[in-house]
């Protein structure tokens, strides 16, 4: 008997990034060359998708891609915009995702910037974002789970934008698909409300930016001081260039490091690593729940993220991730 469709569906801002490389910050008040520039459609939760629908493509079998159907729910401009026909192509003409949920804001011809400056001396980056479409409501998230009603085998995964409206909307989603799971990103330090929002979901993420505002020093530190406040069945957290732990539906701490693949890591683009981890967690938990445990959907997330930490943007992720599927299953 075939099995009902899962919907992922992936709740966070999109963005077209500009990146400049540059030999080092740039001090006050100075002028400094780029050595490079790219303009690239950029967002959480898009990255999130991108690396998805290669692993879903080419790191698991036909049945499993038919069994995930990946949804995005963003704000973009008008759907009729050069801007929204951009940030869709980006997915590609083949693409495995749902954009008819998406918030087209009318009169807006502009998207989500992002402006990065990214440090070849320091290996660090430095981002400036700027907004101008209105945010998604309690009621148009309420009015998109409403459609959902029929499919009871959801996943919501939010970025963690807007604490207040966020939780709102899962609470929402409890009432109305009591068998969906949830699961968010508790990422920038400095926003209030984002404990609130762990202790709603299922899955909650944690960075290393929030832990250390917190006053954590270490990634276990983090998921054990934060265990008692969240009602979360499975915790992570990751910590660069020393992986990442995960705090299990058992409450057994999991701990990954880093393992490149030739015993250097040769850092070449950060940006969106985070964005990967979480794809190859949520890669698991979707389309390996019967022979992965968390061990195993922790370290092939860590090792995906490794890899894309040394490669530009995320071409050719999937081709990787097969073998580090494969690895794990074994």
């Amino acid at each position: 008997m075939a099995h009902p469709a899962q919907h992922l569906i992936l709740v966070g801002a999109c963005y077209l990034d500009t990146v400049l490389n540059v030999p080092h910050f740039p001090e006050e008040d100075s002028k400094l060359r780029a050595t490079s520039l790219r303009v690239r459609r950029g967002g959480n939760c898009p990255n999130t998708l991108e690396v998805l629908q290669q692993l879903l493509r080419q790191g698991s079998t036909t049945a499993t891609r038919r069994d995930v159907v990946p949804h995005l729910v963003s704000c973009l401009p008008a759907a009729g915009s050069a801007a929204t026909a951009k940030i869709l192509s980006s997915f590609g003409d083949d693409t495995l995702a749902d954009f008819s949920r998406c918030l087209y804001r009318r009169g807006h011809a502009e998207p989500a910037s992002c402006y990065i400056i990214q440090s070849q001396a320091a290996g660090t980056r430095t981002i400036v974002n700027y907004n101008d479409l209105p945010e998604m409501t309690v009621q148009e998230l309420g009015d998109i789970a409403d459609g959902f009603r029929d499919m009871p085998q959801s996943w919501w995964h939010f970025e963690g934008r807007i604490p207040g409206t966020t939780l709102a909307c899962i609470r929402y989603l409890r009432r109305v698909l009591p068998e969906c799971r949830t699961s968010v990103e508790v990422e920038k330090p400095g926003r209030d409300g984002l404990r609130e929002l762990a202790a709603a979901a299922d899955v909650v993420f944690y960075s290393r930016a929030w832990a250390e505002s917190q006053g954590y020093e270490s990634a276990d530190a983090c998921l054990r001081g934060e265990e008692a406040a969240s009602k979360s069945s499975l915790a992570f957290c990751t910590w660069g260039a020393q992986g990442a732990c995960a705090l299990s539906p058992e409450k057994m701490m999991v701990q990954r490091p880093i393992r490149p693949t030739e015993g250097h890591l040769d850092v070449v683009d950060t940006i969106g690593a985070g964005d990967t981890f979480i794809a190859g967690v949520l890669f698991g938990l979707l389309c390996h729940s019967a022979d992965w445990n968390t061990e195993a959907t922790l370290r092939f997330a860590v090792d995906l993220a490794t890899q894309k930490v040394q490669m530009d943007g995320f071409a050719g992720l999937g081709a990787v991730a097969a073998t580090y599927s494969s690895r794990v299953s074994s």
